[in-house]
């Protein structure tokens, strides 16, 4: 774990307290104890608990009214209700009232784990929002100078403030999810949950519950409920990457929850409904899948309200000088000796025909930083496949020049833009002085156009 968990016990049962506790201390949580709610809510007032574990009976102040007291005061600290058979509908009215989940005395040690681990994904994830959006607000900005690329990025401002479902095309390292990340981060939505499903990644049976959650006992180690992706991004935005490699059993759910916003979690038979928005991904060419019948016609359509195709890294090499010294600029705590790219170099990079496009230079220009000894990357450090690059000869020297001539310019255009014209901020951000920032300003023929 990178943090310390802290979880909180609340029941009256000594042996209870402690066996449970020595369960979650060998998992690595660190591990409170109350024997009621008063004095659980006494704890409650020192610290912060990522999660509290409650029994529904207790003396002084039940399980119940404990968990109506923290939904008030701690929001944000789950409660799972521990209950005996005789009160399980006690425990699903709980559920009803905010209560995360529930367990049923005797429980397996490896459930209540479950649960922990469960919850801590979910903290995780909106921890990991919250830094995206962070991120994003101060970048605030999709890398580049080519002009095919500055009208996508003009789309994507007029498709972010709609509530249109959107399919992002292009081969694989293209900035798919960038761009997925950017549409949410201009959207109404942007102070929700953005929620990221790699369905390539998972198999079958493993992403429908991804998607749509399970509940406990619908399959063989399915110990405790789940909620599904669809329910943790209610009211935010759901990325469907490699959205091409669904199986066709699970293209007809998710086409119902596109048509009427609703679905049942595995083993389910409640409805539950939902507020969502969709942005897929692919690098596959779906109306060619439709054909070969791997993609359903009728989810296609649905997915393709806007559409939206990034180039590929070759087609937009204006744009490779810029991205390498943003790389520079990002990964350059890994050694920071290096100071700068030469022009051979760039001339190395913009040769290149980057088969693995934007990801693949970001890893080229990391690989260099770690590697190079010396204050100047050049084309011996950059390790790229030999028979994929054309003859440095080949390659005007002007065009480097000119690329970065377009490096400077726009770097100075953003700092400019942020500092709302302040000269002595801008240089200070830059590490230049104020009459070299002036004289740059003259050189590009800039103008504060607010």
């Amino acid at each position: 774990m990178d943090r310390p968990v802290k979880i909180l016990i609340v029941d009256d049962e000594v042996n209870l307290l402690q066996s449970l506790s020595d369960v979650l201390r060998k998992k690595g949580y660190l591990v409170a104890t109350a024997r009621n709610g008063l004095e659980a809510l006494e704890k409650l007032k020192k610290r912060y608990f990522n999660m509290a574990i409650v029994d529904f009976k207790m003396p002084k102040m039940g399980g119940m009214e404990l968990l109506e007291v923290m939904k008030e005061r701690y929001p944000q600290t789950p409660v799972v209700i521990l209950t005996g058979y005789g009160t399980i509908k006690s425990a699903v009215d709980a559920m009803k009232k905010g209560a995360y989940n529930y367990l049923i005395k005797p429980f397996r040690p490896d459930e209540i784990i479950l649960i922990a681990n469960k919850i801590m994904e979910e903290e995780n994830l909106r921890e990991e929002n919250r830094f995206l959006r962070q991120e994003l607000e101060k970048k605030g900005e999709i890398i580049t100078q080519s002009e095919e690329m500055r009208r996508l990025k003009e789309l994507i401002e007029q498709v972010a403030r709609t509530e249109a479902t959107v399919l992002i095309t292009g081969e694989t390292g293209t900035g798919k999810e960038l761009v997925a990340q950017a549409i949410y981060q201009k959207s109404s939505r942007k102070r929700n949950l953005f929620v990221k499903v790699n369905c390539a990644a998972l198999a079958e049976g493993v992403l429908e519950s991804e998607l749509f959650g399970h509940e406990r006992g619908a399959f063989t180690d399915a110990y405790i409920q789940k909620k599904g992706r669809f329910e943790l991004a209610d009211r935010g935005t759901l990325f469907l990457d490699e959205i091409g490699d669904i199986p066709v059993t699970t293209q007809v759910k998710l086409l119902r929850v596109l048509q009427e916003g609703e679905f049942e979690r595995v083993g389910a038979e409640e409805t539950i409904k939902v507020d969502v928005r969709i942005i897929a991904a692919t690098n596959q060419n779906l109306p060619r899948a439709i054909k070969e019948k791997r993609f359903r016609e009728d989810l296609f359509y649905r997915l393709n309200v806007v559409s939206l195709e990034l180039p590929p890294l070759r087609e937009r090499k204006e744009d490779i000088p810029l991205l390498a010294q943003y790389f520079l600029r990002k990964h350059r705590a890994l050694n920071k000796q290096v100071e700068r790219i030469s022009k051979e170099a760039l001339a190395h990079l913009i040769s290149y025909s980057w088969p693995g496009n934007i990801r693949e230079l970001e890893n080229t220009m990391e690989r260099a930083i770690i590697l190079t000894k010396k204050l100047l990357i050049e084309k011996g450090d950059l390790s790229l496949p030999s028979g994929d690059i054309a003859s440095l000869s080949k390659v005007s020297f002007s065009l480097v020049s000119k690329s970065l001539r377009g490096v400077e310019r726009s770097l100075l255009v953003t700092v400019l833009e942020e500092t709302n014209w302040n000269l002595s901020k801008a240089a200070q951000i830059l590490e230049i002085s104020r009459t070299t920032l002036y004289s740059k300003i003259k050189k590009h023929k800039l103008a504060d156009s607010s």
